[in-house]
């Protein structure tokens, strides 16, 4: 009998952790460093609102965002790419159907430290500064230093939309230096002198942006496709949550004029 109680709390225990990220009162979100700034906007109004919803916001990357809604550990994967083939045929094995939505718009500004007199570069010479052809900043009109790249990690969602953007099927150069979000990349090009990145609109306070094709990165550019970086936010869910639902509300805050303000409050673009 003890056994068969002791079997009975511990599946219940199971079933309770494997129901957590389905609570109609508590919402997981994980994934994107970039659209983590958004989420945990969107949890902080909506729950001052709904006192009695919990939402939980991780950023672990777009893709382990992928991987936690595939395998049910969060309700919304917050990404800053589309999901890819493999991602949604490796969630339809698993019974998940990944219904996208998108919360905001976005421009990768390139960003050097502010010392650099460097304006722009073409998408050519920065295809070739990231993949090592480039390794002076005189080379491109800038000071006799050697170039510190400075890359998103490779599982980013922002690394791959400036992978596909501009080094097309390269790789990134050896010497590289990746770091774990937007926030990093800005630290290490606003200490280093001699360094270059990349980061969403948002992070761009204390480096210096240079144009891209002599375009600049702002919300104009990005949503008149000017801007040759510029990319769509997502949040995804199991389904399209049902309508009146706190899944529902929050995903669907971005199409509010709430959510809309505040999109732009965070430094991105609102969806139109």
């Amino acid at each position: 009998m003890k056994k068969q109680v002791l079997f009975a709390g511990l599946m219940a225990l199971a079933l309770v952790g494997a129901q957590a990220a389905g609570d109609a009162k508590k919402i997981v979100v994980d994934g994107s460093t970039t659209v983590g700034p958004i989420a945990k906007a969107f949890a902080e109004y909506y729950m001052k609102a709904h006192p009695d919803v919990n939402i939980t916001v991780s950023e672990s990357g777009s893709g382990n965002g992928a991987k936690s809604l595939i395998n049910g550990a969060c309700d919304v994967a917050t990404m800053s790419r589309a999901m890819k083939n493999e991602e949604a045929e490796a969630a339809k094995a698993k019974q998940r159907n990944p219904v996208q939505h998108t919360v905001a718009f976005d421009g990768l500004a390139v960003v050097v430290h502010p010392s650099n007199p460097l304006k722009n570069v073409s998408a050519e010479q920065l295809h070739d500064i990231f993949t090592g052809a480039i390794t002076n900043w005189k080379q491109v009109g800038g000071p006799d230093l050697k170039i510190v790249v400075i890359s998103r990690d490779t599982n980013s969602g922002t690394y791959e939309t400036f992978q596909e953007k501009l080094i097309k099927k390269d790789r990134v150069t050896d010497r590289a230096e990746y770091v774990g979000s937007n926030g990093a990349v800005r630290q290490r090009v606003q200490s280093t002198p001699s360094a270059i990145g990349y980061v969403g609109l948002a992070f761009v306070e204390g480096v210096k942006t240079v144009t891209v094709n002599e375009v600049e990165a702002t919300p104009e550019t990005v949503l008149g496709k000017k801007y040759l970086i510029s990319r769509a936010l997502f949040m995804y869910t199991d389904g399209a949550p049902a309508a009146g639902t706190a899944l529902a509300d929050f995903v669907n805050l971005s199409n509010t004029a709430d959510g809309k303000k505040i999109v732009a409050e965070q430094g991105f673009v609102p969806v139109q």
